[in-house]
């Protein structure tokens, strides 16, 4: 007898063990997940972050008189495009998986390359634009966020204007 009151005393603590452990594996994966995409989440704001101060500092540089510090044989928009993508490689991303453009932003040729040097284009409206596939910066490889690409973009008026007076 005592025997038996002894199992059946034991009985419902086991199954409260079974319990807690299908509970656990019900949970755990959903909590991974949610630790795992806070990481990838801060990645995503980091590059962001990295990407949004690329284009401001190339954008600084198309905005002021950049004669100077531009080398024999390199353009201006050569030197943007090289600032910007070392910017990045210095930042800890893939600088090399960047596409950057220069564009004009006046209404009547949106979107069409120019040139900085052209002194037609001085004081001209122009959209710096920065691009990076997700891939190149996701800590975990995912097909949910594969084809997605983070993207900055600035505007800002081309510098080089002289002021006679």
């Amino acid at each position: 007898m005592r025997r038996i009151r002894n199992r059946e005393w034991r009985q419902p603590e086991m199954e409260r063990r079974g319990a807690a452990m299908v509970e656990f594996a019900v949970i755990a994966p959903l909590f991974l997940t949610m630790i795992l995409g806070t990481i990838e989440l801060g990645m995503g704001l980091r590059a962001s972050t990295t990407l949004i101060n690329a284009v401001r500092g190339g954008g600084r540089l198309a905005g002021m008189d950049w004669s100077e510090l531009v080398e024999d044989g390199q353009t201006a928009n050569q030197k943007i495009v090289e600032d910007i993508r070392s910017f990045i490689t210095a930042s800890g991303l893939n600088g090399d998986a960047t596409t950057i453009t220069i564009t004009s932003a006046e209404e009547e040729d949106f979107g069409q390359p120019i040139d900085l040097e052209d002194p037609d284009n001085d004081l001209r409206l122009l959209q710096i634009e920065v691009e990076i596939p997700y891939s190149a910066i996701a800590t975990f490889p995912s097909q949910f966020l594969s084809g997605i690409s983070l993207r900055e973009t600035l505007v800002i008026r081309a510098g080089r204007s002289t002021i006679s007076g």
